[in-house]
């Protein structure tokens, strides 16, 4: 299994933009699919980005279409998540999430978690 360390959260206004950052150690990161998930209080934990093990493959979930990307940094071993636009409704402790893949982009099947950092958008 990798460790993940989440950074970049906080607290900003609608319309602001973040950059969320995600370390990944312990293992080969390129042999991982990557993503991005968030969970606002009294709801399930909800898929946001994915990128594929090799970068060329990214996913979305529609809420946050055309807002924000995901891209990842192999030799920082590090996973990006830059949102801008932002909106109360992101409001949520996003968290970071691997799984060995070399399928493409995923939305499920992750086993390795970090411990969440906390965004929150005021109106």
């Amino acid at each position: 299994q990798v460790q993940l360390v989440e950074s970049g959260g906080g607290l900003v206004q609608a319309g602001d933009s973040l950059r969320l950052s995600c370390a990944v150690s312990g293992r080969t990161f390129t042999n991982y699919a990557m993503g991005w998930f968030r969970q606002a209080p009294g709801k399930e934990r909800d898929f946001v980005a994915a990128i594929s093990w090799s970068g060329y493959s990214t996913d979305y979930a529609d809420p946050v279409k055309g807002r924000f990307t995901i891209s990842r940094d192999d030799a920082k071993n590090t996973v990006y998540l830059q949102m801008n636009s932002l909106k109360p409704a992101d409001t949520a402790v996003y968290y970071c999430a691997a799984t060995m893949s070399r399928v493409g982009a995923r939305r499920n099947g992750y086993n390795s978690w970090g411990q969440g950092t906390q965004v929150t958008v005021s109106s």
